[in-house]
């Protein structure tokens, strides 16, 4: 007796960022671990993102002498493809210079790039053709945030009687709601597209066009990065003016919780002091380093909290800054690692010389430092006012660094406060987004903390947790099923 092996699904990844090539948040590291798990698991997956500077110098791309072409404007523009690999996934950037050959991936020290729907229309355009090149139809398209709502408007409008992509479901990936893609109505002109797609049942949104509205609208299945989130997002205090849309897709939205490769994220990987759930001995001196690095008193006692973040409002500073005395009046050190919002960086600067042996700053991206916050402290803060999944909070948990977090979103998904489960507690959590309600869970931690064997119980339970891509992949497997069934009962 044979066993019907079950056929290997078909995928084209599209994202805008995929790490290690390029990366500004969690999207990139979802796009470069969710493809190898599926690929792990027998599927023919190929991931297409764009040529950015510095790319195709610093990483090996050949050239496969393909070029696609696609109308932008009345003109036709053209990208030049290279391909790489990860992990044996396939790899295909669209080189087009004059779009991706920039300082940053969507802006620049001056604000965002003002053709960006040009720049991301292009590159949705161009990733179907680089398909039909490649002779590769996709059982299903994977799509990601703004920067990819194009791909199902053009599949079901431009490509809509081609018979190349006639049972291609597509799937839709939130990753952040708060950023929309909100673009003047010329746009679809630029790119062919009906006038009529600039209605309220399509994409228009309060005037404008919005290309997240593009992919949640016209996909097959839609997911968020996490189960609450995707239920957070259908209220109106988290659904940024679309929870009424998403209501109306909610027969077709998932929360999918993201996952991390523990290849990647392993503390007995480390160069220097490795340490495990068995053996903590390095986890000790890694704080010791930390604490000498960044000219902080080396106090093993005093517990460590660390926060490697984007410096910007969602991530809960302005509790930070509300809590401020009273958390260096508290018996801890605290030391942050981030960029973004220059006033904030500036205030924390300011701190940061102020309190300086008790509050350290660090500022940019630098991962190979953010791996040394992450196995040298002993509290994770992520008071996040919302957060929709969040790879932080799993990679602290990974380092046996205990979150501290507010619970929302991910967050809510991951972390499990002694006040909820003590035998599975894995850090601490809090609800109200006050500064109050976070001093009083520092306070619950530093309780903890005291007790050094009930802590280091929690921190081995934390460690020995599995957040890895192999539950999600599968569950997205099942949802690309559901995406190509549902294109097939739409045409019926």
């Amino acid at each position: 007796m044979t066993l019907n092996k079950v056929p290997a699904v078909k995928i084209l990844f599209v994202s805008s960022e995929v790490a290690p090539f390029a990366k500004t948040g969690g999207l990139a590291d979802v796009a470069g671990a969710l493809p190898k798990a599926l690929r792990k698991l027998g599927h023919d997956v190929r991931i297409v993102m764009p040529a950015y500077r510095g790319v195709l110098s610093r990483f090996p791309f050949a050239v496969t002498g393909i070029s696609v072409q696609v109308p932008v404007g009345g003109f036709t523009e053209q990208a030049d493809v290279w391909q790489g690999a990860i992990a044996g996934v396939p790899v295909y950037l669209l080189d087009h210079p004059a779009y991706f050959n920039r300082e940053g991936l969507y802006s620049s020290t001056a604000g965002d790039f003002p053709d960006n729907a040009e720049r991301f229309g292009f590159f949705c355009h161009a990733a179907l053709e680089l398909c039909k090149w490649l002779d590769f139809v996709p059982d299903a398209i994977h799509g990601n945030d703004w920067q990819c709502g194009l791909l199902p408007v053009f599949l079901r409008t431009i490509y809509r009687a081609d018979p190349f992509f006639a049972a291609t479901g597509t799937l839709f990936t939130i990753h952040n709601l708060g950023y929309q893609g909100h673009f003047p109505p010329t746009l679809l002109k630029l790119f062919g597209l009906p006038v009529e797609l600039n209605r309220i049942d399509a994409l228009e949104f309060y005037g404008a066009i919005s290309l997240l509205k593009g992919g949640v609208v016209f996909s097959d299945v839609v997911t968020t990065v996490s189960d609450t989130y995707c239920r957070e997002i259908q209220t109106p205090d988290y659904g940024h003016g679309f929870d009424g849309i998403l209501r109306a897709q909610h027969n077709r939205l998932f929360g999918v919780l993201n996952g991390l490769d523990p290849d990647d994220w392993d503390p007995q990987h480390l160069p220097v002091h490795p340490f495990s759930s068995q053996d903590l001995t390095g986890k000790a001196a890694c704080k010791r380093a930390l604490q000498q690095e960044l000219g902080l008193k080396v106090e093993p006692e005093i517990p460590l909290i660390v926060m490697v973040s984007r410096l910007d409002r969602q991530k809960g500073f302005e509790l930070i800054e509300e809590a401020w005395d009273e958390l260096m009046a508290m018996p801890v050190q605290f030391a942050l690692l981030g960029s973004g919002n220059p006033e904030l960086e500036a205030r924390f600067a300011i701190r940061s010389r102020k309190d300086r042996g008790r509050f350290a700053l660090a500022t940019g991206f630098n991962e190979d430092l953010s791996r040394r916050f992450y196995a040298g402290g002993d509290l994770f803060l992520m008071p996040s006012l919302y957060e929709p999944c969040g790879l932080s909070q799993l990679i602290a948990l990974r380092y046996g660094t205990l979150p501290v977090v507010r619970s929302t979103g991910g967050l809510a998904d991951t972390i499990i406060d002694p006040q909820q489960n003590v035998a599975h507690a894995n850090g601490f959590s809090f609800v109200p987004y006050t500064s109050p309600a976070l001093l009083d869970c520092l306070a619950r931690a530093l309780q903890h903390f005291a007790s050094k064997a009930a802590w280091q119980g929690m921190m081995r339970y934390a460690m020995e947790q599995e957040f890895t891509w192999q539950v999600a992949a599968h569950r997205y497997l099942e949802l690309y099923r559901l995406a190509r069934e549902v294109r097939r009962d739409s045409k019926r």
